[in-house]
């Protein structure tokens, strides 16, 4: 599928919407300019496209899209039928254009994301590598507070099983042949993050450092972010549930030598006193099984969607063909 002229491949970049309205006029032409850029290095063919993923937003993404693609053939669209949330528009816009392109280059809509990454990451590819990750460099411009949360967030996620790139999010490269392999993964539940190093390949890393949101509100806030990490936990690793096992043997343990402790009093005739120490006892105890049994819960409720085989995303429309009406992956 490469420019048969001179063997470059044909780059999408693939851009995930969501009520972008106020930052989509400002981040597309940066984006084609981009797109130009490399063509004229001779990186990537010219044919070369950016396809825009819109995740049932309610504002007017998907107007703004339209536009976009009527007034340059460079621009693409695709339109969910319904919001299904960041990894899932993600996937959307890799599956199509896994068949139409030679590589792929995920990035958020929002600007932050350093564009001139972009150049080393085709030139990692060409160089043989087949995954690229944009990494941060730096987090000096984050506040203490979004900095802990954040690095956090990374070593929670590889501490518990979901081995994942430390300060990687969902800015990358991906060849075609990669997502030919990743298509044969058929989970519900999708975190691309860890997902993606599961393929394999040979991959490597691009540092660059991030901007602030150039307009509009983010979209992860820290309540999305704790969501992201026990989803990525839950559907990557059964680590939780080896920990809530090893947990319950410590505790029986403990249980048994107070009950021996116990008795040994009682027969020697000594009062077992502590009736409050008693009382916060069970009171931890009863919280830790509640805890437990919601862990559990949830790897119960993720098992129930995985068996539903739902579709991942639905696709509605398309820019370049109005008339096809869905698509299901």
């Amino acid at each position: 599928m490469s420019d048969l002229t001179g063997a470059r491949p044909l780059l999408w970049i693939v851009v995930p919407c969501y009520n972008e309205q106020e930052v989509l006029p400002i981040t597309a032409p940066l984006f084609l300019e981009k797109l130009h850029s490399l063509t004229q290095q001779g990186l990537i063919s010219p044919r070369s496209r950016v396809l825009f993923v819109n995740d049932g937003s309610r504002d007017r993404t998907w107007e703004i899209i339209r536009e976009l693609a009527a007034q340059d053939e460079h621009f693409l669209g695709i339109s969910q039928s319904r919001n299904r949330g960041h990894q899932n528009a993600v996937l959307a816009g890799l599956m199509e254009a896994r068949d139409r392109c030679d590589i792929t280059i995920s990035i958020d809509c929002d600007g932050q994301d350093d564009l001139n990454a972009m150049d080393e990451m085709v030139k990692k590819y060409l160089e043989g590598c087949e995954v690229v990750y944009g990494v941060r460099a730096r987090r000096d411009t984050d506040t203490f507070f979004k900095r802990f949360t954040a690095e956090g967030f990374y070593h929670l996620m590889n501490l518990l099983g979901a081995e994942i790139v430390f300060n990687h999010a969902d800015y990358r490269l991906i060849s075609a042949r990669v997502l030919e392999s990743f298509a044969d993964f058929q989970e519900v539940n999708i975190f691309l993050r860890g997902l993606v190093p599961l393929v394999g390949y040979q991959s490597g890393t691009v540092y660059y450092d991030r901007h602030e949101r150039i307009a509009g509100e983010s979209h992860y806030p820290l309540r999305k972010m704790l969501a992201l990490a026990f989803d990525g936990i839950t559907s990557l690793s059964n680590r939780p549930i080896r920990l809530i096992t090893g947990l319950g043997a410590v505790f029986s343990l403990v249980s048994f030598i107070g009950a021996i402790w116990a008795v040994i009093q009682a027969l020697g005739g000594s009062a077992v006193a502590g009736w409050a120490s008693t009382i916060c006892f069970v009171c931890l105890m009863g919280g830790i099984q509640l805890i437990c049994l919601g862990i559990i819960g949830e790897y119960v409720g993720k098992i129930y969607m995985e068996t539903k085989a739902r579709p991942r995303y639905i696709i509605s429309e398309r820019t370049w063909e109005p008339y096809e009406r869905r698509y299901r992956g």
